[in-house]
């Protein structure tokens, strides 16, 4: 494969696009991919908003003819690669390739399931103790299964419970595998994995591709290159893949499994009232660093649960039976049992390099053990096997560094925006606002959200860093603007952003699930606010522990690089295609004065800047003129 080969392949490919353009940043992008998957170097690559990277690098490595999993950091870009990308490359790139989607088997509805619940006996008095609705969504699911062909759920045109869903699928700690389930030859999972291990592209979530790392690959197909798409969460994301979770939650869930082979109150009500026992136990230390040992009142506590799911393991190996759907519910509560045990082991005993700690709430706590450094797991489940491509709009300086890439072995490139971010954006500081921590800071604020929401005409994305200050704005800002506001409260996240996008006067005030994966192009939005720098929180348990590790180096390592990507993203809400215009207000005077400053900056888009909201009301007016044929206000 040629640089030039990958060139031609590309233009041809573009062309064939709806609205094609010249895009010099897809095709930088593609030419290293290129030469990164011919070299087998390494490289992380910033592709801005709007550059295709999706193009950039499926094309190269399609080219190339090697087996590649694309590992995307949501669902959304998981749906765009099968919808549309994946489908119109088959249709013109010119050369023939196979290309599956994998997901966890949680996703698939489960035959075998379906089958038991739809047997007389236990599958009738399972069916018995749901409730009419959920048996109604059961037997809807069935009649789907006899007509999908991947059985994934993600193609329904409706939303079953999660109770239906529960009932109908099985998770990879509970399922026996192909080779000891009567129904493995037709079961969607298994098919899924055939069509993976047949394909030239597999495209994967990250959640899946960690768990492939942390079993040793025995999860995914062999493959020779990676693509991690919005790699700026790859260490959160694998920090949670190849740790231990173990909440409440994960007892009720083999109490059931259990429950439906073994007819025995005192094991399973053993294992169920662990569920409280835990919470009990871990509860009071929900966002804190847990001692090693653990401390004793936890560490009882496994070691009481631990023997409850022992009982149970010894109860179900007893059983006996010819019949087949029983056999099939054993093997799943052993599956299950087996696991939790397992992790169980792993929890209590003291793992070097790794930091206990409990996440949640106290009312629905979890103990997770995770990695101080996820950097020797990707060494030596990714960096040392294969070539890894990772991109994002938003790559963290310290990225390589916290995932263990050795800076000999990679290459690093920024391709950009085709955006005109200079003359479509303004970065607006306000500098003349209390600092974040001073007591006169909220009604200073309010009234700077005001008048930027009241020169806007609405059109704004508020964006708070925390519930407390969204709902504290939203409810004083509504007293001083015409304009109709609606909050993260109100709606589900689709329906929100439908109702945003159909009313240019509507604002949106919401958190951090809307910094990123949100995509409102159009003068619908010509504001983004955001309330302060989002510095991660300095009680983190997993970030403290890390932070202890590195010492001086820590804030500029951890915090800065995570608060500048998290700004980034959240500046990339405003401008979606190249027509958009519109301002970024930043609510915090540190991004103007705080001598790591320009770590920050130097991150988000070139926009022009300013401290003066003049000249961001002036801006704003003129873009409101513009979208009513008004004359701008003077000042």
């Amino acid at each position: 494969m040629s640089v030039e080969q990958v060139r031609k392949a590309l233009a041809s490919v573009t062309g064939a696009l709806a609205a094609s353009e010249d895009r010099p940043g897809q095709r930088t992008m593609a030419e290293a991919v290129a030469r990164s998957v011919e070299t087998g170097r390494h490289l992380i690559v910033e592709a801005g908003t709007g550059t295709g990277k999706t193009l950039g690098y499926l094309v190269p490595a399609l080219i190339a003819g090697k087996r590649t999993i694309v590992a995307t950091a949501t669902k959304a870009l998981q749906d765009q690669l099968a919808s549309k990308d994946l489908p119109f490359l088959e249709e013109h790139l010119g050369r023939p390739f196979e290309w599956a989607v994998l997901k966890g088997r949680s996703n698939y509805v489960c035959l075998q399931r379906l089958r038991e619940l739809s047997q007389a006996g236990d599958g009738q008095l399972e069916l018995e103790e749901m409730a009419n609705t959920t048996k109604v969504e059961i037997k809807r699911l069935a009649t789907w299964a006899g007509t999908t062909r991947t059985g994934d759920l993600a193609e329904l045109d409706w939303s079953p419970t999660d109770a239906a869903t529960r009932a109908v699928t099985v998770s990879s700690d509970e399922c026996p595998g192909a080779t000891r389930c009567p129904l493995g030859q037709p079961c969607f999972a298994e098919g899924a994995r055939a069509r993976a291990a047949a394909a030239d592209v597999i495209v994967v979530n990250m959640h899946l591709y960690g768990l492939d790392v942390a079993s040793g690959g025995v999860i995914l197909p062999e493959h020779e290159v990676v693509v991690v798409d919005e790699a700026h969460q790859l260490e959160d994301i694998m920090s949670d893949t190849v740790g231990v979770q173990i909440g409440p939650g994960r007892f009720v869930t083999v109490a059931g499994t259990v429950r439906r082979i073994i007819d025995d109150p005192a094991i399973v009500g053993g294992i169920a009232e662990s569920a409280q026992l835990l919470r009990d136990v871990i509860g009071p230390h929900a966002g804190q660093r847990l001692s090693s040992p653990f401390p004793p009142s936890i560490q009882e506590a496994l070691v009481t649960s631990r023997g409850r799911v022992d009982a149970a393991l010894s109860a179900l190996r007893r059983i006996d039976t010819d019949v087949e759907d029983a056999k099939q519910r054993k093997l799943r509560a052993q599956q299950m049992a087996t696991r939790l045990i397992e992790q169980i082991d792993i929890a209590i005993g003291a793992r070097e390099g790794y930091v206990a700690f409990v996440s949640g709430s106290p009312e629905q706590p979890r103990l997770e053990i995770a990695p101080l450094d996820v950097g020797p797991v990707l060494s030596e489940g990714i960096w040392g096997r294969r070539t890894a491509i990772l991109t994002s709009a938003t790559v963290p300086s310290s990225l390589a560094n916290r995932v263990g890439l050795d800076p000999a072995k990679i290459d690093v490139i920024d391709v950009g925006s085709p955006f005109d971010y200079e003359h479509h954006a303004l970065l607006y500081c306000a500098l003349h606002l209390p600092d974040p921590r001073a007591p006169q800071r909220a009604a200073a604020t309010h009234d700077e959200i005001a008048a930027l929401i009241t020169a806007a005409g609405g059109r704004t994305l508020a964006l708070f860093t925390s519930w407390k200050a969204m709902d504290e704005a939203a409810a004083a800002v509504r007293l001083k603007v015409t304009q109709p506001i609606i909050t993260q409260r109100d709606l589900p996240k689709n329906a929100l952003v439908k109702q945003f996008s159909e009313d240019e006067e509507t604002c949106l005030f919401a958190t951090a699930g809307f910094f990123q994966g949100v995509d409102i192009p159009g003068r619908t939005l010509s504001l983004v606010i955001i309330d302060r720098i989002p510095f991660p929180r300095p009680d983190d348990p997993l970030l403290s522990a890390r932070r202890d590790l590195l010492g001086a180096t820590a804030f500029s390592e951890i915090d800065v690089p995570r608060a500048s990507m998290l700004l980034a993203q959240a500046t990339g809400r405003l401008i979606r295609t190249a027509t958009d215009r519109g301002v970024v207000a930043v609510l915090d005077p540190r991004l103007g004065k705080a001598n790591y400053r320009w770590d920050i900056v130097k991150a988000l888009p070139p926009m022009k800047r300013t401290r003066h909201r003049a000249e961001a009301e002036a801006f704003l007016r003129e873009l409101t003129a513009d979208a009513t044929g008004a004359t701008p206000r003077p000042d």
